[in-house]
């Protein structure tokens, strides 16, 4: 159950858990696959060859059907192209993954008997792959797959999360095989982020924060609508056929990924011709790597590009306590799996409600304010988690269940509508040439911060005492973590004070910075 604003990037195992744009700027410039200049291939290399009105087979991207009928279906208007639609089934997976979250909270707690610190710890280790999700993107647009850089590698990440939950759902008996496996899930969920962000990330290129908003609003509600679909049944079927059979019925869900990858609309490498499996792109991997890490150390020391990342380290970086309570509500509490699925349920529906209220009336208000008054508001309203753990709700005649669930329903919806603006800035703060890898990389750094915070929450619950059995000082730890989330707020002024309708006037072209 939340007890802070959701600020977590993805859906990371544990604490499973989500960014990008839908879709695709009609540049009037010559047409080039951005993500492939930061893999180290020449822009004059990657120019698109017209014959007769078509591409040339050696380019990436497919010519788009503008005439088709799913073209004209726009949700928060935004077009439903089969490309736009694979992202979209790829965010649904990514939120309907949240089936499997109760029922590894309760194997972790009840099979496996950690206690509330080692869980968090735990949930941190299951965030790893989200801190490198770069060098999924150096992968995949330098070693195009049977010829492909985007719908090998989805089928790939399909098949491994469907791996990793079924030995989840057989084999596993111990702490450290879990981990193991939470990791390779969340590895196969990391990798076809990536490549679905460098699908479209090119897309919010140039457009204002409110165009950003709405392309974002799109990807996090099919993420919302797919926590929705799974959250109910995520309780009730630990209820009634245990945390193995949910596994299981979880390791289906990942070959949707694999399955919609073939929407992608996608051209063959001119390896793939000659019946190559790996077709190197260009330079060398290591030689790749190391042109793109100085590119990108560029573009990441540019003022306006590194002081906004900063802030939103530190803003993720700070200590939380949910796994602490999660072992006090059903520990202490004696709440059900089945009633954590309808409170499941009821954040899921306000996590959508949360994009809704961001693009209905927040994608226009400046990020400073944005950031300001969500945090304040969000640490007053976690400090309302004080009332459960002492029963003052009982008091007042509100019933532990009932009390849950209207916190979190609040909680959720100014969570969810405070972390947008981190994604919307995410995305502009991209120079043209860059933008796949470097929105890459500022997400790991945000998704770093989270992991720093889980890790300060763990010690945290360690050093107040806090166990699976011991609450005495929970409700310290629950004030002390909420008054941490505003420590940050004296650095709003590293975010960016353009209006909204403008971009960020410090984008600088990949080739200015190479030849400063």
């Amino acid at each position: 159950m939340n007890i802070r604003p959701y600020r977590s990037n993805k859906d990371m195992s544990v604490s499973l858990s989500l960014p990008s744009a839908f879709l695709r700027r009609e540049k009037e410039e010559e047409p080039y696959s951005d993500s492939r200049i930061y893999s180290g291939v020449g822009k004059n290399e990657l120019l698109t060859a017209e014959i007769d009105g078509e591409q040339c087979s050696s380019c990436q991207t497919a010519p788009r059907n503008n005439g088709s009928f799913l073209s004209t279906v726009k949700c928060f208007g935004v077009d439903l192209s089969p490309d736009n639609i694979a992202v979209a089934m790829v965010y649904f997976v990514q939120g309907v993954l949240g089936l499997s979250r109760l029922a590894v909270s309760f194997y972790l707690k009840d099979d496996l008997h950690l206690d509330p610190a080692e869980t968090a710890v735990l949930s941190g280790f299951s965030a790893l792959p989200w801190l490198i999700k770069p060098l999924y993107g150096f992968i995949s647009d330098s070693f195009p797959l049977f010829g492909y850089r985007r719908r090998s590698y989805l089928v790939l990440s399909g098949l491994l999360g469907a791996f990793s939950w079924t030995l989840m759902a057989t084999f596993v008996d111990s702490k450290y095989d879990a981990a193991f496996c939470i990791l390779i899930g969340s590895l196969s969920v990391a990798f076809s982020d990536v490549v679905v962000d460098s699908m479209i990330v090119e897309r919010a290129r140039g457009e204002s924060q409110s165009t950003s908003g709405s392309l974002q609003s799109l990807c996090w509600g099919s993420s919302a609508f797919g926590g929705i679909v799974s959250a109910y049944f995520s309780g009730s079927l630990v209820d009634a056929y245990g945390v193995r059979y949910v596994f299981g019925v979880t390791a289906l869900l990942p070959l949707i990924t694999s399955a919609v990858a073939f929407l992608v609309k996608e051209q063959p490498t001119l390896g793939a011709a000659k019946g190559h499996v790996l077709s190197p792109v260009g330079p060398t991997f290591l030689e790749s790597s190391k042109q793109n890490m100085i590119q990108l150390w560029d573009a990441v020391r540019q003022p306006n590009v590194l002081l906004p990342t900063l802030f939103i380290f530190l803003w993720q970086a700070t200590p939380h306590s949910d796994s602490a309570m999660f072992y006090f509500t059903t520990n202490k509490i004696g709440f059900t799996p089945e009633f954590l699925g309808r409170v499941k349920l009821v954040t899921s529906i306000a996590s959508l409600l949360g994009v809704g209220l961001y693009n209905g009336f927040l994608k226009d208000v400046p990020l400073r304010k944005i950031f300001l008054v969500t945090t304040i508001i969000g640490a007053a309203l976690g400090m309302t988690q004080v009332f459960l753990v002492i029963g003052l709700n009982r008091q007042f005649g509100i019933s532990d269940e009932w009390f849950s669930i209207g916190d979190s329903l609040i909680i959720t919806v100014l969570g969810q509508a405070s972390f947008m603006p981190v994604l919307v800035l995410a995305a502009r703060l991209c120079p043209q040439g860059m933008e796949a890898t470097l929105f890459a990389t500022l997400m790991s750094i945000s998704n770093g911060g989270s992991v720093v915070g889980g890790l300060l929450g763990a010690g945290l619950t360690q050093f107040f005492g806090v166990t699976k059995e011991n609450f005495d000082n929970l409700a310290l730890l629950i004030v002390l973590c909420n008054i941490s989330s505003l420590f940050p707020l004296p650095l709003l002024g590293l975010l960016p004070s353009d209006s909204p309708d403008t971009t960020p006037k410090g984008n600088v072209d990949v080739e200015q910075t190479k030849s400063n």
